[in-house]
This record gives C-alpha cells, sequence and structure tokens, in this order.
C-alpha cells in the first residue's frame, strides 16, 4: 500500500505543523470491473454475477435503511450510524435539526482477532508525492 506525508494544517487541533501517514489511491474499481474478474473466476457469465450483484446490494442496501446490521461471510459487518449533533436538554433535540447526516461503518470479518483483510500489507513511501 503506498503512503505519502502529511502536514495537519488545521491550528484547532493540538497536532498542528505535525506529520502523519496518508493512503494513496490511484484507481477506483467500479462495478463493471468488480463484474468481470468475479466472473472470470467463476467461469461463469457476467450478467449472472450482475444480476446477484445487483440483488445482495438492493437487500444489503433495504436491512441497512432498516437499522439492521448486516455481515457478509469472509469480508464484515456493516451498519449505519447516525452523526448528531449534542445537546444539553433531551426534550431540545430535534430530528431535523441536529442529526447531521448518516455514515457507513465497516468492520471487517475477524477471526480470534486477525483481521484477514488487512493481512500482507506492505507500506511504501509513495515517489509521486512529496511531502507537504
Amino acid at each position: 500500500m503506498k503512503y505519502r506525508l502529511k502536514k495537519e494544517t488545521n491550528p484547532t487541533r493540538p497536532t498542528c505543523g505535525k506529520y502523519k501517514a496518508v493512503a494513496v489511491h490511484y484507481h477506483t474499481v467500479d462495478s463493471k470491473q468488480l463484474i468481470k474478474e468475479t466472473a472470470q473466476r467463476m467461469g461463469t457469465h457476467t450478467s449472472n454475477v450482475l444480476g446477484v450483484l445487483s440483488s445482495v446490494a438492493e437487500v444489503v442496501n433495504s436491512h441497512l435503511r432498516e437499522g439492521d446490521r448486516v455481515r457478509l461471510p469472509d469480508w464484515g459487518m456493516m451498519k449505519l450510524e447516525i452523526e448528531s449533533e449534542k445537546v444539553d436538554n433531551l426534550k431540545d433535540f430535534k430530528a431535523k435539526k441536529h442529526i447531521r447526516g448518516v455514515r457507513l461503518h465497516f468492520l471487517p470479518q475477524s477471526y480470534e482477532g486477525h483481521q484477514e483483510l488487512y493481512e500482507g500489507i506492505t507500506f511504501e513511501k509513495d515517489k509521486l508525492y512529496t511531502e507537504e
């Protein structure tokens, strides 16, 4: 995994002026590419994979919207989390005013504390980026 060093520039943070490693992402793999590679691995047609992937996405999204957690074998669990402002008094809370949004939270599959998703990752400084 490639990384670059980025300087914290927010003066309100205690880490302002310090550097941290951030991942460099060169490509975005779209569903067309995922479907093609999956079909090749399975020895089937892309239309079969597209149908299954579309159906799984619809079912997963439906469950997430209902507040369910969704666990996919050998991948992990996902759930939606609400981002909200804090209020001093329960009676003051108004959903439309204080809820800022929803975020997807993903927890990689773990077997006895071992997360396979992270296995084998090595880190290499990206030469295309200079330190900021």
